[in-house]
């Protein structure tokens, strides 16, 4: 007898000592309040993808009652009673595992809350981990109330479905709110956390017998534990409610993960990363606009139909007001291809880039009326000889016809007299990488000014933005801002735009531009929409090898690019007849028809007529014959001297009723537009009767931006 007290007491003893010197549990284990992201389309209603864990963190008011009372009756019949731990349970739970007949655990809620909430507690099987969990269950049930326990474990423990908590779960298995639960569907809910992954398993296979078992005991329990209440519920009530069909949802299926990728990468640049994402609980608004998103896939599909899949079409939109994408074409289906051609494919700009050089020039104090070389070639330092698409006859162009028709040389000297130090500034200013400018100015010298730099659909619909918006500038982006589960903004838009030209020069420059979009010798006439102005630039480069078409409104600015790239050896070849003005703008009017379908008509702002004539090519004397048409160019042999042609060889106009419409502010007689006639000069304007006008080209073709 004497032996078995003083062992005994030792053994008491030490359950006492290790009792005492188990501290309370102060450390959350670091996933305890994870919870998925949700990633908004502009509207701010509308999901665009909800990523990471399954999980909505709730209050114990928003849990009704009977879900409260299903969970018990499932899990810990004594909770309310007990203290922290059920020895009658853990008996129970011993026999009935012997028995083969389990089927409630002998863990308590307050046990199961432990180890799944706080940190130093694992899920391993043994003895001292038990013995610790008993201890530390104990020393919560004083420390802390039944409520807060019971939230805690409702927002913690697994449903199955991949649902973490008793709100995910209602949405995974009901598609309702944790509040709009009623006690058949809580009772279902509350059986499954015995086993959720088994149970998954079972009813995947048809299988629902063993989860209508546990609803059973379940609502027996229920009926148990509040007779008055949940009495009538296993005769009323006998089969556990329909549930939802399960489907894996992937959000990167087609478009949506196209748009997924890059609101992660703008995240992840600016601190979050997309496991924060995963775990954090955030609201990300992002700039898409889901109506343009579908049009502009729509526009490409439509548009491009029966050319070889071997061509690949980037569009990109962006509002010129604020810099947001509103809308892109990357692909049709991410999860076959990752490539997203309207943010990664860099591609030579030809004489879209062109714009660019005309601001320099604009910006450097030289009017629109300058006249230039409109005869080739024209020989640059480090720069192999530039001829043009054709000729000007008498071989000067004044600034806007030279524009609009794409003449090479005149650009070329503009970038002489200016110096590529202001074009690539300007361009880099509107959001044109820097490093490839000068990688280009390295490689190609002169031919920067038509064209020889690489760049991307997003970058050119971003960069046009500063002709859209008054020589202001907004960094390009995709998220609009990011809130945490707290509701505090942790992410902000940034408002300040970057004043990269004057509005004198931008409203010049968008009135040469708008010259682009008129009948030939114009390059991008099939770009005209009906009801508003537009202003743009077509490109080409050489052996057709890209194609380009970037224009805007004063809302609006999209570019179009194209290229082709052999399936099997990813070489880009050719994209044989295809120019600027044929589908790459046909794709472009497809896609701002519909973007612009009843937006306000707003009309660009008058040409400022800035700068002083910089004549760096003889002025033609003005004759009073207003119908001239060009005479035959002068050099003999080839007008085109085997450069491209920007204007498709067909389209020599644009579709009937567009030639010039009431609404067209720069729709004004040739002299108005900067074109004194004289007989080297052909008459000015912009009549039919010209050769075809071309586009920017290298000296030798130096394709960049490959995919890999």
């Amino acid at each position: 007898m004497a032996s078995f007290v003083v062992l005994s007491a030792g053994v008491f003893g030490m359950i006492a000592v290790a009792y005492a010197n188990t501290p309370v549990p102060r450390t959350t284990q670091d996933s305890v309040d994870d919870m998925g992201s949700v990633i908004y389309y502009g509207d701010g209603k509308s999901v665009l993808a909800r990523l990471g864990v399954k999980r909505v963190l709730v209050d114990i008011d928003k849990i009704p009652k009977h879900v409260q009372d299903a969970v018990i009756a499932a899990e810990n019949r004594s909770f309310w009673d007990d203290n922290g731990i059920d020895f009658r349970g853990m008996a129970r739970s011993l026999w009935s595992t012997v028995s083969g007949e389990q089927v409630q655990g002998a863990s308590t809620i307050t046990q199961q809350m432990a180890r799944n909430y706080y940190d130093g507690l694992s899920q391993e099987r043994s003895l001292k981990r038990k013995i610790k969990e008993i201890f530390v269950a104990i020393k919560l049930d004083k420390d802390i109330s039944k409520e807060q326990i019971l939230a805690q474990y409702l927002n913690t423990i697994y449903f199955g479905r991949g649902a973490l908590g008793i709100q995910a779960a209602s949405q995974a298995f009901f598609n309702r709110n944790v509040g709009e639960l009623t006690p058949q569907m809580a009772a279902y809910l509350a059986g499954r956390i015995q086993n959720p992954d088994a149970f998954d398993r079972t009813e995947n296979a048809k299988n629902l017998a063993p989860t209508q078992e546990r609803y059973k005991y379940v609502i027996d329990g229920m009926a148990l534990l509040n007779p008055g209440q949940y009495g009538a519920l296993p005769t009323k009530s006998p089969t556990a409610p329909k549930r939802i069909v399960y489907r894996q949802k992937d959000y990167y299926q087609g478009i949506k993960g196209y748009m997924i990728t890059e609101v992660l990468k703008e995240l992840k640049r600016r601190g979050i990363n997309e496991e924060d994402v995963k775990r954090g609980g955030y609201r990300i608004y992002s700039t898409f606009d889901k109506d343009l998103m579908v049009a502009a896939r729509k526009a490409v599909k439509e548009t491009t139909a029966g050319l070889s899949p071997e061509i690949h079409t980037g569009l990109a939109a962006v509002d010129p007001r604020n810099g947001r994408v509103i809308a892109f074409y990357g692909g049709s289906n991410f999860a076959k291809q990752e490539w997203n051609d309207a943010f990664m494919s860099e591609k030579q700009a030809a004489s879209a880039f062109k714009p660019y050089v005309l601001a320099a020039w604009l910006e450097a104090g030289n009017s629109l009326n300058s006249y230039l070389m409109g005869k080739g070639p024209i020989k640059a330092p480090g720069t192999a000889p530039i001829n043009n698409s054709h000729n000007i006859p008498g071989g000067s162009v004044n600034t806007v016809r030279a524009t609009a028709e794409s003449i090479n040389t005149a650009f070329v000297q503009m970038g002489m007299e200016v110096g590529l130090d202001k074009v690539i500034q300007v361009a880099a200013g509107a959001g044109l990488s820097e490093q490839r400018l000068k990688e280009t100015e390295g490689k190609h010298a002169f031919a920067l000014t038509i064209g020889s730099g690489p760049v991307t659909p997003v970058q050119q619909a971003g960069g046009y933005s500063i002709f859209a918006n008054e020589g202001k500038h907004f960094e390009n982006h995709v998220v609009i801002k990011v809130v945490d589960h707290d509701k505090v903004t942790v992410l902000k838009e940034n408002t300040q735009p970057t004043q990269v030209i004057s509005p004198e020069s931008a409203a010049d420059a968008t009135f040469a531009l708008q010259q682009v979009v008129k009948p030939a010798p114009a390059t991008g006439g099939a770009a005209a929409l009906y009801d508003r102005p537009v202003a743009g630039k077509t490109g080409t480069n050489d052996e057709n090898k890209e194609a380009w078409f970037v224009g805007f409104t004063p809302q609006l600015s999209t570019a179009v690019g194209m290229y082709r790239q052999v399936l099997k050896t990813n070489a880009e070849v050719t994209l044989g007849d295809i120019q600027g003005a044929t589908y790459p703008t046909r794709v472009w009017r497809a896609f701002m028809a519909e973007a612009m379908k009843g937006k306000e008509v707003i009309q660009f702002p008058p040409r400022a007529n800035v700068g002083t004539d910089k004549n760096l090519a003889p002025k033609p004397a003005p004759i009073p014959t207003p119908t001239e048409a060009y005479p035959p160019d002068d050099g003999g042999g080839d007008p085109d001297n085997g450069w491209p042609d920007d204007n498709g060889g067909g389209e020599t106009s644009p579709p009937e009723g567009r030639e010039c419409l009431p609404w067209d502010g720069s729709c004004d007689t040739p002299d108005n537009i900067g074109n004194q006639r004289s007989p080297g000069d052909g008459g000015g304007g912009f009549d039919n009767t010209g050769a075809a006008p071309g586009a920017a080209v290298m000296p030798s073709p130096t394709p960049s931006g490959k995919r890999p």
